[in-house]
């Protein structure tokens, strides 16, 4: 491809954060259209699902194609550009970095969720962000009416990511005990799989874009606990010139065994849950996280993602699975591929 990249997405949107930090890693060239999911600029094609960001690809003939899902856009990415790669060689480690980033866009955003939308002091603040995100041209008396229409339907959407009062405190301590875990992993070597960054590294910049730097309530849980962590925030937003290190020796794997616990502890048992009930068709279910009940109704998306987990792990071979199941053994993310 010798055009430049096209993508729709907005300030707001932590994927959208994602995959603009990682372009600008990877030096792709591009144009961002801030928009948002109300539809397509005039001329582009429409996604099936409309998602932010999406990008659009030409096809052999010339025809423009809408895409969405960050994690097979950025191997598809991997595929159409050369150079600064963000996935591992070593195939162990590329399957723990698809894992974290599955943990990262898919329970991550859960906190994002629901700092953002669960608290009053919070909501009045992103409310007109996002319409200002959009359209900085609106008279305040239509950010204003349509900041609170749209704060209503988030505020009433927060049951189906699973905020709600039964599941909060387990939802705020893992985000609490990640930015506790990210800190000694920044300190140590860098970034989450050595002194480059990975997809996971972007995929948790994504989400920490807004809990670090828009959410007044997880901003503040941040600056006391982890400052370190929003300064890399800020850092990874534009990573153009950073001079790559190398990813973990495999000696060095064991680095990553406290993220690997937390997301045994919380994203396992609930995409095994969630799997579970959206198999039976159930409207809602209960698991236990963290010792504490978690209810939500399921999410269709995220049981693919779980069979997505398990077709990436049953690819590997002999030697890089029982490598895997090594550093897996006593998370809780065993769980994930345990033979039924």
């Amino acid at each position: 491809m010798t055009d430049r990249l096209e993508l729709m997405g907005a300030p707001g949107s932590p994927y959208t954060r994602k995959m603009l930090a990682l372009l600008r890693y990877r030096h792709i060239p591009h144009n961002i259209i801030w928009g948002g999911p109300m539809g397509a600029p005039e001329g582009y094609p429409k996604p099936k699902v409309p998602l932010l960001p999406t990008f659009y690809f030409l096809d052999g003939e010339g025809n423009m194609e809408a895409a969405v899902d960050s994690t097979p856009i950025i191997r598809r990415l991997e595929n159409l550009y050369a150079g600064r790669s963000v996935i591992p060689e070593d195939e162990a480690l590329r399957f723990l970095d698809l894992l974290i980033e599955d943990y990262a866009d898919e329970w991550l955003t859960k906190a994002m969720f629901h700092f953002r939308w669960a608290f009053q002091a919070d909501a009045d603040n992103a409310g007109p962000l996002l319409i200002h995100w959009a359209d900085p041209s609106m008279s305040d008396d239509q950010v204003g009416l349509l900041a609170a229409q749209f704060s209503k339907r988030q505020i009433d959407r927060l049951y189906v990511v699973g905020s709600n009062e039964v599941t909060a405190k387990t939802i705020e301590y893992s985000f609490v005990r990640l930015l506790d875990l990210l800190d000694r992993l920044i300190q140590q070597q860098g970034f989450v799989l050595g002194g480059r960054p990975s997809s996971c590294d972007f995929a948790l910049h994504g989400q920490l874009t807004q809990l670090t730097q828009v959410e007044p309530t997880a901003i503040a849980l941040t600056r006391k606990l982890a400052p370190r962590v929003r300064a890399w925030v800020d850092r990874m937003d534009d990573l153009s010139g950073h001079k790559d290190g190398a990813w973990l020796a495999e000696a060095q794997y064991g680095s990553l065994h406290g993220l690997l616990s937390e997301i045994g502890r919380t994203y396992a048992p609930f995409l095994i849950a969630n799997a579970k009930a959206v198999q039976s068709g159930t409207e809602n279910f209960e698991t236990k996280i963290d010792g504490r009940k978690w209810q939500q109704p399921p999410f269709p998306y995220q049981a693919k993602c779980l069979v997505a987990l398990r077709d990436a792990y049953q690819a590997l071979s002999a030697g890089s699975r029982n490598r895997v199941d090594g550093l897996l053994a006593g998370t809780g993310c065993q769980t994930l591929f345990a033979k039924s």
